[in-house]
């Protein structure tokens, strides 16, 4: 079997920047333990595996050691090689997925916008091993899938210092650490050690639950974030009623073939 495959730069301009994610255009779906076999291979947060449904494409994600509900980046990096390889025929793509259907639409400057549901967070006690995880007590907590820690500024985000090992014990799939922005209207960054990735560069489904966080706290809804890890990348956010929009650009690196 001979499947084309794409390594994609995602919510970048620039190659070597934002998120790795690995793209395979399937004829078929081979059994699932392939796919998981494959995305080991790639060592990428999540590689994307998606196939014909119809007038829609099937999309599934998975990380080093499992399948996830839902993936920004690779959903950026899919709708990206889908438009550059010509097999859409207008400006808008939609994924049949965990998490029901999915948009993105591509815009005249080769902005791709993601139209994902929003998943506020509730506010909860701060778990036991959080702050011994984190290195830092946060000013507050909230949980949706993933654990919303609040910090009071930007360099208390970036100087953070994770214990993965205590991280992977508590009952989330992702710790989202935040705060309000220097430059941007907010920062973050994603670990998710559970799932096989001690830090996320860019995490596409956080922001379901950091929009709607940041859209009431702001009291707007357009909304520009940044995630601040080793590579970075930007996006530009929008909350639309139980749904969030979320921009980004996608750089092509590498393509060529699996062979199994």
């Amino acid at each position: 079997m001979d499947i084309p495959y794409f390594h994609v730069d995602a919510f970048t301009d620039q190659v070597f920047k934002g998120n790795p994610a690995g793209v395979c255009l399937l004829e078929g779906w081979p059994a699932d333990s392939t796919l998981q076999a494959i995305a080991a291979e790639n060592r990428h947060s999540e590689t994307a595996f998606l196939s014909r449904d119809g007038a829609d494409w099937r999309l599934r994600w998975f990380t080093p050691s499992m399948e996830v509900d839902l993936c920004g980046h690779a959903t950026l990096a899919a709708a990206a090689v889908l438009f550059a390889q010509e097999l859409i025929p207008t400006d808008r793509v939609q994924f049949q997925t965990m998490s029901g259907p999915l948009a993105v639409e591509r815009s005249e400057n080769d902005l791709y916008v993601l139209d994902f549901p929003a998943r506020p967070a509730q506010s909860v006690e701060i778990p036991a091993g959080l702050v011994e995880g984190l290195g830092q007590a946060p000013l507050a907590v909230y949980k949706s899938r993933d654990l919303l820690t609040i910090f009071n500024s930007e360099e208390e985000v970036r100087s953070l210092k994770p214990d993965f090992v205590r991280l992977a014990t508590l009952d989330c799939l992702a710790v989202i650490a935040t705060a309000p922005g220097e430059e941007v209207d907010f920062v973050s960054r994603c670990f998710a050690p559970a799932a096989g990735i001690d830090e996320d560069p860019v995490t596409g489904s956080a922001h379901c639950t950091l929009i709607p966080y940041w859209a009431h706290r702001l009291e707007r809804k357009k909304l520009h974030a940044r995630q601040i890890s080793a590579r970075g990348g930007e996006l530009l956010c929008e909350m639309a009623g139980e749904r969030v929009l979320i921009g980004g650009r996608a750089t092509l690196y590498l393509s060529g073939t699996i062979h199994l």
